[in-house]
């Protein structure tokens, strides 16, 4: 980690609102957003009549009594694009917002084990996240929906909520592939998220039916809070690509891919050698986790050749950048080592969730690739494209320095050759070296 600028300003890209350790009970750059959204219209009254995406809401506070239910906007039609992460790319910040604001959340308070004896509002709300079509539904509330948006790191944002009285759902329409994960029910969670992801269900839809506790072996069934969710199918099915990835042959030169987005830079380094992954965030001054700072705040995780055992410091992002570079080295049958850098500018100033970074890496790397034989040369190129000098690239990059300035058996044997297969210290975990 590289930190210029130091305090509560490295302590926000560290904790990111999720972990309050600023020892305050509530996160104030995310209360500065809930307040600019008071100033929205998003006034209504305390029963609403609309077409569900369909979404669901699992909350994470009280656990394992949570608040759970339907999000639904005032609004009739096919709305399916308001929760639809997939398709977002090239929308700004203010479409985002404009389209997330319009939902508007129910809440019913449940414990976790209850997934099939909760009630009808229960029921309801699981029927809803199985989905696959925009569904017809009215809700009651016991009072009428405060009026501010909602932000996380993780998660999409919405718009208010309240306590949730009745709710009659319309017909839905539920994709077969995921009912019959959830009729099987001695069916393991991580075995039904791998077999929908191979199937071709978008993650979204997965995680959705994830945290309704529609998977998994019988009574060990539980609700997952959306944002745990999240992390924990971009996990299982980047862990699943790797299993293929990490004995695949090696791509055979140095892969930069790129794309801008939201006021994000970024640009992905694929080298020709063993698997090991690394995420690195420059947050510029007045972007959303660097609103107080004077300087920029780098921070960075990363793995050698076996997946990481800890939670990577720097959240579920982590995970989803990791996925989506699977999927490019699987889809072609290669194995590489990568290093995604991430520039967050000032133009980025509120939270949309981690299917921000899914989702522009997994742009990035659908386009044909700058090609270089070394990696000098392939720095070099990235040096072109982002602000900050490469230098402090490699001060804050573990893999980096570990290729750069580690020497190996191969590099005796012919200078030419880079670690082009895993070391004895790899195979066996790297222990004490992940971030």
């Amino acid at each position: 980690m590289d930190i210029k600028g130091g305090g509560a300003t490295s302590m926000c890209v560290a904790c990111k609102g999720s972990r309050l350790l600023c020892g305050k009970d509530r996160c104030p750059v995310l209360a500065k957003y809930h307040a600019y959204s008071k100033s929205k219209d998003l006034t209504i009254s305390d029963s609403i009549a609309g077409s569900s995406p369909p979404s669901v809401f699992v909350g994470r506070y009280g656990y394992p009594k949570v608040f759970i239910g339907p999000l639904v906007p005032p609004v009739t039609g096919d709305t399916s694009l308001m929760d639809l992460p997939e398709e977002w790319p090239g929308l700004t910040i203010e479409d985002i917002v404009s389209m997330r604001m319009q939902l508007v959340r129910g809440m019913h308070r449940t414990e976790v084990t209850n997934v099939e004896n909760g009630g009808r509002l229960v029921d309801d709300t699981r029927e809803l996240a199985l989905g696959s079509l925009s569904a017809s539904m009215e809700a009651e509330f016991v009072r009428r929906p405060t009026g501010r948006l909602t932000f996380d790191t993780e998660v999409q944002p919405f718009g208010p909520s309240a306590p949730l009285r009745s709710m009659n759902l319309g017909n839905i329409r539920i994709d077969q592939r995921v009912d019959r994960a959830y009729s099987d029910t001695d069916l393991k969670a991580v075995d039904a998220v791998k077999d929908l992801y191979a199937n071709n269900i978008l993650v979204s839809r997965i995680q959705k039916a994830f945290s309704v506790g529609a998977f998994g072996v019988g009574k060990r069934r539980r609700f997952v809070p959306t944002r745990w969710s999240i992390t924990a199918v971009d996990d299982i099915l980047g862990k699943n690509l790797l299993e293929r990835t990490r004995h695949a042959p090696l791509i055979n030169e140095f892969e930069v891919y790129e794309t801008e987005e939201l006021d994000n830079r970024w640009q992905i380094l694929m080298m020709p050698c063993s698997w090991r992954y690394e995420l690195i965030e420059a947050w510029y001054p007045r972007s959303v986790w660097n609103p107080y700072g004077e300087g920029i705040v780098l921070f960075s995780d990363f793995e050698f050749y076996k997946p990481r055992r800890t939670y990577a410091k720097i959240g579920g992002c982590y995970y989803s950048a990791r996925l989506a570079v699977n999927e490019n080295l699987t889809a072609r049958n290669r194995q590489a080592g990568v290093v995604i850098f991430r520039e967050a500018h000032p133009g980025y100033i509120m939270p949309v969730g981690v299917w921000n970074v899914r989702e522009n890496v997994r742009k990035a790397v659908k386009n044909p690739p700058s090609k270089f034989d070394t990696l000098s040369q392939a720095l070099d190129h990235i040096s072109t494209k982002m602000a900050i000098p490469m230098e402090r690239w490699i001060k804050t990059s573990g893999i980096l320095k570990d290729m750069l300035y580690q020497r190996r058996l191969e590099d005796f044997l012919d200078p030419r050759k880079k670690a082009f297969e895993p070391t004895l210290e790899e195979e066996h975990g790297h222990k004490g070296r992940e971030s």
